[in-house]
């Protein structure tokens, strides 16, 4: 499994405002439709400088336009897919009435055709915890310490195996963890894990 983080910079949720569909329209600028779709596909990575600078020399604008070009296509793509439009229906729909018929069409005809693959990369992106790979444990008895208390005390030993997927460098991928339990202790996390079992009962069941 391949482990990475979101490095985007714009909240994937965020909406797409009027100032964002005024600076969309110097893609009117461009000098082909191919240039459009560059600037859109690699818009959804997030601003940068290179990006900018050569968003300003394709389009012949000011290095500020470029940048805010940018950000405006990164917040539409991440729009598009944080809501899961996946028809043209749906896109168009996002757009305002008085944007540019034929470049809102091409907008959308590029978002389409990158959208399932800006939806897979979200989802390996994300960052994964880690998992529980196997559980063992056993009884003992502890013989007090406290020479008024001699009695032996059953206390339950739990090793968890965890298996981490995303590492720190140089570190292993499978721990273990031994926890010493007391009758009360366990018994509060049996009646935990109890109702956490219930609530997945009935979310499973909506």
């Amino acid at each position: 499994m391949t482990c990475r983080k979101s490095t985007s910079h714009v909240n994937m949720a965020a909406a797409v405002s009027s100032e964002d569909f005024n600076n969309l329209q110097l893609l009117l600028k461009a000098p082909s439709k191919d240039a459009v779709r560059d600037v859109c596909v690699q818009s959804h990575k997030g601003p940068s400088r290179q990006l900018t600078e050569s968003t300003a020399a394709t389009l012949s604008i000011p290095a500020t336009q470029a940048a805010q070009l940018v950000r405006s296509l990164h917040v539409l793509s991440h729009h598009v897919v944080f809501n899961n439009l996946s028809s043209p229906e749906q896109i168009l729909a996002v757009f305002p009435e008085s944007f540019h018929s034929s470049l809102k069409n091409l907008i959308t005809k590029i978002l389409l055709e990158n959208s399932p693959t800006w939806r897979t990369e979200a989802v390996n992106d994300q960052v994964s915890l880690p998992q529980l790979k196997d559980l063992s444990w056993r009884v003992d008895l502890v013989t007090g310490s406290d020479s008024v208390s001699r009695m032996s005390v059953p206390t339950c030993l739990v090793q968890l195996k965890m298996e981490d997927p995303c590492p720190s460098a140089g570190g292993e991928s499978v721990s273990t963890v031994t926890v010493e339990l007391s009758r009360e202790s366990l018994d509060t996390i049996l009646d935990g894990l109890g109702r956490i079992r219930d609530q997945l009962s009935v979310v499973a069941g909506k």
